[in-house]
C-alpha cells in the first residue's frame, strides 16, 4: 500500500443533531369549542456513531472529512403527532479505533470487533408538545419545549492495528522480507533504511487450513519513544499485537545490545509493552557458517538461538509452529 494511502490519525469535528421542537395545537371538533391540547412531541436528533468494518484498515476515507453533522429532529404536529427523527450519521471505521476528545484527551471508547458500534455524540433529545403538560389546573396549556440542542465534539480517531504478530526491529533487519515470504503481502523491500513508511498486514497460512495475522512494523531506532526517526507514529500500532517477534539481523555488530536498545523503546513508550509474549530470532541467518553462529550469545540461558533466513527458508515452519503454539497455549 502506498504511503499517501495509509492513514491512522484524523481529526474530526462531529455534530449531533438538534432535537425537535415541541407543538403547541388543539384539538378542533364540530360541537366541542374549546378541544383539548393535542400538540406532538419533537423528533429526537440524528446520533453520530462510529461502527467497526473489518473491510477497512485505514483512515483515508475520513482525512477529508472535517466536519461530519448528524440531522436535526424535526417538529412536533398537530393530533399528537411526534416529529420525524433525524438520521443518525453511521461512520464506518476500521477495527482497532481509538477515540478520544481532542480537547480533554479522555478515551471516548475503542472498536476491535466487526459491527461494533459506538455512540460518539448523541442526538438531542426532542421537545414535549402542549399535550404533555395538561393537568387538572391546567387543561389547555399554550406552551411546548424547545428541542435540547445537538453536541459539538472535536475528536482524534487513532488506528491501533490488530495483529496476531507484530513485526519489530530497526530498519533493515528483514522484516518486509520475512512477510512478503509468509504471506501474500507485497511490501516494499530495498537495502537501506526506512524502505517500509507505513505499517503492513499480511495472512500467514498455518496447517489444516488455519491462519494468523502478520504486522510488519516500520523500523524503530533508538530514540524513537522521544519522536527520532518515525518517532511514535507506529509504536502504538505494537499495543494490539498479541505477540512480538523480535528480529534481530545476523550482521549487526551487538546482537544482545540490539535487542535490549529494542526493550527500552518499548518501555519508555508503553512498559505494558514488556508484559507481551515474545519470540526472537536471528534474521539473515543464510550469511552466517557454523562458527559465526556459534558465536552470537544466546537470548535465554540453555536455549539455543532460533536462525531463521527468508531467502533459503530456513527455521520458517519451526517459526510458525511457536507462533501457532504460542496464540493457542495463552488463557
Amino acid at each position: 500500500m502506498k504511503r499517501e494511502s495509509f492513514v491512522d490519525h484524523v481529526q474530526i469535528y462531529f455534530r449531533s443533531g438538534n432535537g425537535g421542537r415541541g407543538h403547541v395545537s388543539f384539538r378542533k371538533e364540530k360541537f366541542v369549542p374549546e378541544g383539548g391540547p393535542d400538540g406532538g412531541d419533537g423528533g429526537n436528533g440524528g446520533d453520530i456513531i462510529l461502527k467497526g468494518d473489518s473491510q477497512l484498515w485505514t483512515l483515508l476515507d475520513l482525512r477529508y472529512r472535517k466536519h461530519i453533522s448528524a440531522e436535526n429532529g424535526g417538529p412536533g404536529g398537530k393530533s399528537k403527532k411526534s416529529g420525524k427523527a433525524g438520521k443518525s450519521e453511521i461512520v464506518p471505521v476500521p477495527l482497532g479505533i481509538v477515540a478520544k476528545n481532542m480537547e480533554t484527551g479522555d478515551v471516548l471508547g475503542e472498536i476491535t470487533t466487526q459491527d461494533e458500534e459506538l455512540l460518539l455524540v448523541p442526538g438531542g433529545r426532542g421537545g414535549k408538545g402542549n399535550w404533555r403538560f395538561r393537568s387538572a389546573t391546567n387543561q389547555t396549556p399554550e406552551y411546548a419545549q424547545e428541542g435540547i440542542p445537538g453536541t459539538e465534539l472535536t475528536a482524534i480517531l487513532e488506528l491501533k492495528l490488530l495483529a496476531d504478530v507484530g513485526l519489530v526491529g530497526f530498519p533493515n533487519a528483514g522484516k518486509s522480507t520475512l512477510l512478503s515470504v509468509l504471506t501474500a503481502a507485497k511490501p516494499k523491500i530495498a537495502d537501506y533504511p526506512f524502505t517500509t513508511l507505513v505499517p503492513n498486514l499480511g495472512i500467514v497460512k498455518y496447517r489444516d487450513f488455519r491462519s494468523f495475522v502478520m504486522a510488519d512494523i516500520p523500523g524503530i531506532i533508538e530514540g524513537a519513544a522521544e519522536g527520532r526517526g518515525l518517532g511514535i507514529r507506529f509504536l502504538r500500532h505494537i499495543e494490539r499485537n498479541s505477540i512480538l517477534l523480535f528480529m534481530i539481523p545476523a550482521d549487526t555488530n551487538d546482537h544482545l545490545q540490539e535487542y535490549q536498545t529494542l526493550l527500552g523503546e518499548l518501555e519508555k513508550y508503553n512498559p505494558e509493552l514488556l508484559l507481551k509474549e515474545r519470540i526472537i530470532v536471528i534474521s539473515k541467518s543464510d550469511i552466517l557458517d557454523q562458527e559465526l553462529r556459534d558465536a552470537i550469545p544466546k537470548f535465554h540461558d540453555k536455549r539455543a538461538n532460533k536462525f531463521i533466513s527468508s531467502i533459503t527458508g530456513e527455521g520458517l515452519e519451526k517459526l510458525k509452529d511457536e507462533i501457532w503454539s504460542s496464540l493457542n497455549s495463552r488463557d
